[in-house]
């Protein structure tokens, strides 16, 4: 049997709120459209995209004995997911507010602390005989750097919608094969800082761009695009998590960047069909609701 795919990072449960548009900075009062809960956390987004595609995964995360933490383990328990967690005091929670345009507002109602308990054995030994480590950011993850690179084993980021000059991501850019990123921040034409980061190291750099899809670059320095697939959105929660999952299976199993790429916008899609993080999660969580 194939050896998980070992992630560390975020497993929340979140509250969204879709709204008609993002609150502005004064006091008043706004009507919700609608809301619901459901399972979040961008390492949570990755492990269901890559279970869903077939892959086993291991989550290396922080879930509180509360009984937010218990929905996010019966989730992740019955979606076929490894769990291997750490008890802390609080199980992290967010507030998201939406737009149907995608434009989100997160508020962190409860964010957990590491608690330095070192990697077990067990868990250095899944990162050694795994095929990829994805460290998302978190400290949890950025204390892990030393230990993951230690094995070996390619290691891929998530940086999010990095501004280029935040210190805090440093680390992940300069342990990871992969990167990948959003342009949210990052200025006009995120392509320059691509090139730097495979110049300081990196195998493949990505930047998703929405609705225009994606761009990366390669370690030739070549620029590869790929379009994004139509589909009716209903939720952008999750999508660029499950574009990685879908570039990180494709290449697994042999396919070239660009055919990674175009598998990424694919799964992409399937994730902006739903309310949740995976289709999958459609009739879990309205069976459990």
């Amino acid at each position: 049997m194939t050896a998980p795919i070992v992630i560390s990072g975020a497993a929340s449960w979140n509250r969204i709120v879709l709204l008609d548009r993002l609150p502005e900075p004064v006091p008043h009062m706004q009507f919700a459209l609608a809301e619901h809960e459901t399972i979040g956390g961008t390492s949570a987004g990755k492990a269901l995209g890559l279970v869903g595609l077939g892959r086993p995964v291991r989550l290396h995360t922080l879930i509180g004995d509360d009984a937010d933490g218990e929905r996010v383990r019966r989730v992740l328990a019955a979606s076929g997911i490894e769990v291997d967690d750490l008890p802390v005091e609080a199980t992290e929670r967010h507030l998201n507010l939406m737009t149907a345009a995608g434009e989100r507002v997160s508020l962190y109602l409860s964010t957990p602390a590491d608690p330095g308990t070192p990697p077990s054995a067990g868990l250095v030994q899944a990162m050694t005989d795994a095929a990829a480590i994805v460290l998302d950011l978190s400290e949890r993850s950025r204390g892990l750097i030393a230990t993951a690179r230690a094995t070996g084993t390619p290691i891929w980021t998530d940086i999010h919608d990095y501004d280029g000059r935040a210190e805090f991501h440093r680390p992940f850019i300069e342990a990871a094969d992969w990167i990948f990123m959003n342009a949210d921040c990052i200025g006009d034409d995120p392509v320059p800082f691509m090139e730097r980061c495979v110049l300081g190291g990196a195998s493949v750099v990505v930047c998703t761009l929405g609705a225009q899809g994606a761009v990366a670059v390669d370690a030739d320095l070549t620029v590869h695009r790929v379009a994004a697939v139509p589909v009716e959105v209903v939720d952008t929660n999750g999508a660029g998590d499950a574009f990685m999952s879908g570039v990180l299976d494709a290449h697994l199993a042999g396919a070239g960047l660009d055919a990674a790429l175009e598998a990424g916008a694919r799964h992409a899609a399937t994730a902006l069909t739903t309310r949740h993080l995976h289709p999958s999660l459609d009739g879990l969580l309205a069976a459990s609701a």
